[in-house]
């Protein structure tokens, strides 16, 4: 399984888990077979980029995403990729990873997005916490 956690940077296991997926820098990517560990940059329209966040993810292969929060849009973006959402990463990649592992983080519901971000963002159509 491949499994995505926006990052704060480049620093693989040891880097920070960013807080605002749609916003991070980079995203690390862990293949849980071959324990390979990669790391791209978010070059969606967030960062200045094309596309969002979710196809970004999707195109690196990821099977799962473990964040701390998101929008509404981005779950239903994630679902119809068929890339699983768990919520309550935070920490490290190593320690979010370990929580994931010892099934402490949880399936994102409706009830899990960020609440700041239900209203009509006029700005952009996707929105992410």
């Amino acid at each position: 399984m491949k499994i995505c956690i926006p990052t704060m940077g480049y620093r693989g296991m040891r880097e920070m888990v960013g807080e605002h997926f749609g916003k991070v820098p980079t995203y690390t990517i862990i293949d849980t077979e071959t324990n390979e560990i990669k790391v791209i940059e978010n070059t969606s329209e967030h960062r200045g980029g094309v596309g969002l966040p979710p196809e970004l993810i999707k195109k690196a292969g990821a099977d799962a995403i473990l964040v701390s929060g998101l929008g509404m849009r981005a779950l239903e973006m994630f679902k119809k990729l068929g890339i699983r959402v768990y919520t309550g990463a935070h920490g490290t990649v190593e320690e979010t990873l370990a929580m994931f592992k010892q099934g402490k983080l949880t399936i994102a519901s409706e009830d899990d997005i960020c609440r700041e971000h239900q209203h009509h963002d006029v700005h952009s159509e996707y929105h992410s916490c």
